[in-house]
């Protein structure tokens, strides 16, 4: 591996594409720690310590939130608005026929998230900064001062919206620089660089507070991580055959081939719709604890403790949700590839199973059971700091559940790039065959 890394190194356009990435993460990184106007940092870093919410926001602005930076939203509008397009898909008949027309379809869909990612971006920028406006943190300062339609702050309010959304574009448009001249997927890079750029401060804490608990964690995640690798690259490999045809006196197909179906098809997005599901009603109790009302502080104060991560029933919620969520997502994101239907209109089967609707069936089935390992490995990685807890007497991990799938997802995926670029100059890649 040494000595691939060494091959990839010497070559001068792969040399670049390495340079440049780590160049546009320096400036996501710069970017990161610059605030915005009016906000008190000290009141915000406390106000984290006590905010799931906020933390969870944070992991996808790649850190930035956590400094009120102008890239404080990240890139976290554009995949909400990559999940909102693969919801809307298999129900919405103009977009599933772009979805069909190949690259110009993608391009035409590509347009339209980044479309509807502006406005998300404004949206979220006044969600949060009028949570910001509205919070105080334990020592009772205020965190963002001159937030509010009023006659003496519409201004600055303007400034911090529009501040945000260009911040959001910005580092968009970083990631999509990746894509084109540097290496590996440019979104998921920039999410790295700030869930990697936390984990030094992380370390030195636990190291001061519970050096046994550093010990147990540092132990499982390195379990956890060959685990996740196992399981994102495992795959079921259904055998296909092509059926030949003569054409004039050429004989086309005739080769047998397989379609890999992955363990784990939908990645973190079921932990991240999990996770918003089950921080969101302790969000809104939060406001209504201190109620005048007895009978709506007594609710408020019962929902907010039961969604506490704290709370056993939390955990419990967000284990059956992650796997939920799992054969949610894989089942949306497999209909939309149509294999059956593709299979049949290539000439391919699958030797033993009638093509058509008997295909379709089969694979279903299939993906279903392939799916519950995922599912359930999912779900346990989620509820790790739970499951640890009565070791390290803390739910405090050096890196998130998310976090971790994150960054695992995004070495592998880079690392086949650069073993791709490798094979393709006749060199040898990371891995030996």
């Amino acid at each position: 591996m040494l000595q691939a890394v060494s091959n990839a190194f010497k070559l001068p356009d792969l040399r670049r594409k390495i340079y440049f990435t780590l160049g546009v993460l320096v400036i996501i990184r710069l970017a990161a720690h610059i605030p915005v106007p009016g906000v008190n940092l000290a009141g915000l870093r406390l106000l984290f310590e006590s905010n799931q919410l906020l933390g969870l926001l944070n992991l996808f602005s790649g850190g930035a939130l956590s400094n009120f930076s102008v890239i404080a939203l990240g890139v976290y509008p554009y995949i909400t608005a990559s999940i909102v397009f693969q919801l809307l898909t298999p129900i919405i008949p103009k977009l599933q026929e772009l979805s069909k027309e190949g690259e110009a379809g993608r391009n035409k869909l590509n347009q339209y998230q980044h479309l509807l990612t502006i406005p998300l971006a404004f949206l979220q920028a006044y969600a949060q900064a009028s949570l910001l406006a509205n919070s105080r943190s334990s020592n009772g300062v205020a965190v963002l001062s001159n937030f509010g339609f009023t006659a003496a702050t519409w201004l600055p309010t303007l400034a911090t919206l529009f501040t945000l959304t260009a911040g959001t574009m910005f580092a968009i448009w970083l990631g999509e620089l990746i894509d084109e001249r540097g290496i590996g997927n440019g979104i998921s890079i920039i999410i790295f660089g700030g869930i990697v750029a936390e984990i030094p401060g992380r370390l030195g804490s636990l190291l001061v507070s519970n050096p046994l608990g550093l010990v147990v964690f540092l132990i499982v995640t390195l379990i956890t991580v060959v685990g996740i690798v196992i399981v994102q690259e495992g795959q079921r490999r259904i055998p296909v055959q092509y059926a030949k045809r003569v054409r004039g006196q050429k004989v086309y197909g005739g080769q047998s081939t397989h379609i890999p179906l992955q363990v784990n098809a939908a990645g973190m997005i079921p932990l991240i719709l999990a996770v918003s599901l089950l921080i969101f009603p302790g969000v809104i109790a939060s406001y209504f604890i201190y109620a005048k009302t007895a009978w709506v502080a007594t609710v408020a104060n019962a929902i907010y403790h039961l969604f506490n991560s704290q709370s056993t029933f939390y955990w419990l919620a967000y284990f059956i949700l992650v796997v939920g969520f799992t054969y949610f997502y894989t089942d949306i994101v497999f209909q939309q590839q149509n294999l059956a239907e593709n299979l049949q209109r290539q000439g391919g089967f699958i030797p033993g199973i009638r093509p058509g609707k008997r295909t379709a069936d089969y694979l279903n089935s299939v993906v279903r059971r392939i799916t519950l390992v995922g599912a359930v490995f999912l779900g346990v990685v989620a509820i790790l700091p739970w499951i640890l807890r009565p070791l390290t007497n803390t739910t405090q991990m050096l890196v998130t559940s998310t976090g971790l799938l994150i960054v695992v997802g995004v070495v592998l995926d880079t690392m086949k790039q650069l073993e791709a670029q490798l094979l393709m100059r006749h060199y040898e890649g990371f891995i030996r065959r």
